[in-house]
């Protein structure tokens, strides 16, 4: 699959089933936020963008059947006024809310929901999110073309539409909150054409109002949206192509109010000690884990002696202090906010001269030569510095291959290429908090295939189908939850993969845009939920 990537830091989470953002519902509508950006915007076609830029932004242009509370991982409807599910879990029922209008005009019927979803699977759209819909009925023969509709999707009539499973599955919500499954017109579709990403119609809070190209993008406030009193902002402008130690002095100026990627790394212990600006600083958990992968297809990583030699081999305090405390050491693959942790496992310990005398009994007394492929991108080479240090002091020679990140991302997908592989700058950030997701694209067997993410080539088929079984678990949420905490815990007895750290998200805002710190740091609007962020200049 294709994978959204991290830049620079990864989108931050609260807590499956934390309370509720603190949304100020009585704050006064006006004023206007400009949020800045490195990269620019490659689309805003909520079936193909896949990016740290676009992500939060497509979720205030779109409206699915199914969306999330307010910084919060929480489930509640959209679109949808009800939502009922059959009791083998296979059947769900969706009735849509009257009156909702795309930014066109046209009111959005039960027919918008099937065509979307038709349009996000079909094979001739190239979206990247197609396989996470693979649940619905009939989605194999027409993702492969061999079909002429989606058949688990049907229109019973304007306000009404049935979407039925091939099989029960426990995260059929959470894809169903993916911009992914985003509700689009086929007029506007078929009118722009391959220009609907330039050309985006939806019915979120937000509509586009300008887009000079590498420059910026314009959002204005969509007057006829459907929660009340929402959003708070008229106007967002998103400045593109600013460095972020620029884009940093621009908010200090007063002509910016949000670093939509971060506080750059080379300024964070300056700005963490400054009086003026260390209160407006936002820092979150996440929904990521940084991590090496060790080719469990490679000698000697065959042997899980020397995988777990080299779990015992890293110091990840050392590492962590490496990128100024902005990361919390890992000992699982799940990050803690995720349903599934093992808050009571301790994982492999810092010890190199136990992990020496495991090399020496799996017959390496002397180590070994090994390479170690990095994201050529700061912090990624100093952390990989890093590893190198601690390794050597068992005797593992790892010399680092630092290349671009598409270099680091083909060869970890060859079966014999990678034998090791830091994750920093690439993977892995949730699509979505279930436990699943940290699974089947990146320790499945699914995944160890050309191409794929499972860069530690790791496949244990006894786990694969407890995985199935997990997922099939619907109703049954603590059940569900144990049984994926044990599959993570039994990954690591196999122990392909070091977990390193867990990142923090750190952000800054101006004194003119205001509202709850968790919509600053989104679980699923990353970076930002802008739809509930309100400004001073309306005050």
């Amino acid at each position: 699959m294709t994978k959204r990537l991290l830049a620079g830091t990864a989108a931050c989470a609260l807590i499956a089933g934390t309370a509720f953002a603190q949304v100020d519902e009585n704050a006064p509508q006006g004023g206007t936020m400009t949020v800045t950006y490195q990269t620019d915007v490659a689309t805003l076609d909520p079936a193909i963008g896949y990016d740290w830029q676009n992500w939060s932004m497509i979720k205030s242009l779109f409206d699915g059947l199914i969306g999330y509370e307010p910084g919060t991982t929480d489930l509640r409807n959209e679109l949808a006024a009800s939502h009922e599910i059959s009791e083998d879990g296979t059947v769900h029922t969706f009735t849509l809310k009257d009156g909702i209008t795309f930014h066109n005009g046209r009111e959005i019927v039960a027919s918008d929901v099937k065509y979307s979803l038709e349009r996000v699977t079909n094979p001739e759209t190239r979206s990247p999110g197609a396989g996470f819909f693979g649940m619905i009925a009939g989605f194999d023969a027409w993702n492969s073309g061999e079909a002429e509709e989606l058949t688990g999707v049907q229109v019973i009539d304007d306000k009404t539409v049935e979407i039925t499973l091939s099989r029960p599955d426990a995260t059929f919500n959470h894809v169903m909150a993916l911009n992914f499954a985003s509700i689009v017109p086929r007029e506007a579709v078929e009118a722009s054409g391959q220009d609907f990403g330039r050309e985006p119609v939806g019915s979120g809070a937000y509509r586009l109002a300008e887009w000079t190209p590498g420059q910026q993008l314009v959002f204005e406030r969509f007057d006829d949206y459907h929660r009340e009193n929402l959003p708070k902002l008229d106007e967002i402008t998103f400045q593109i192509g600013l460095d972020p130690n620029v884009a940093l002095l621009r908010l200090q100026d007063g002509s910016a109010d949000i670093l939509g990627d971060g506080i750059p790394p080379a300024q964070f212990l300056n700005v963490m000690n400054s009086p003026e600006w260390s209160d407006n600083v936002i820092e979150g958990g996440q929904l990521q884990t940084g991590y090496v992968t060790m080719n469990t297809r490679m000698e000697p990583f065959d042997d899980v002696q020397v995988r777990k030699a080299v779990n015992m081999a890293i110091n990840k305090d050392r590492i962590v202090r490496v990128i100024n405390g902005r990361a919390v050491p890992a000992n699982q693959p799940l990050p803690p906010t995720m349903p599934g942790y093992a808050e009571d496992y301790e994982g492999y310990p810092y010890d190199p001269e136990a992990a020496k005398a495991m090399l020496a009994e799996a017959g390496y007394p002397d180590g070994f030569t090994t390479e170690l492929y990095v994201m050529n991108v700061d912090p990624n080479p100093r952390i990989a510095q890093s590893i190198q240090q601690d390794l050597a002091a068992i005797g593992i020679d790892a010399e680092i291959r630092s290349l671009a990140q598409a270099n680091v991302i083909a060869a970890g997908g060859e079966p014999d290429q990678a034998p090791m592989i830091w994750s920093g700058g690439m993977a892995w950030i949730a699509d979505f908090p279930d436990p699943s997701n940290f699974y089947g694209p990146i320790l499945g067997c699914d995944g160890a295939v050309q191409g794929g993410w499972n860069w530690a080539w790791y496949c244990n088929e006894e786990i694969d189908a407890r995985a199935a079984k997990a997922d099939a678990m619907v109703g049954q949420p603590e059940a569900r939850e144990e049984a994926w905490r044990q599959i993570y815990l039994d990954i690591m007895k196999d122990a392909p993969w070091v977990p390193i750290f867990n990142e923090q998200r750190f952000t800054m805002h101006s004194d003119r845009v205001t509202g709850d710190p968790s919509l600053f740091v989104d679980p699923v609007h990353i970076p930002v939920n802008y739809d509930y962020i309100h400004s001073t200049e309306a005050e």
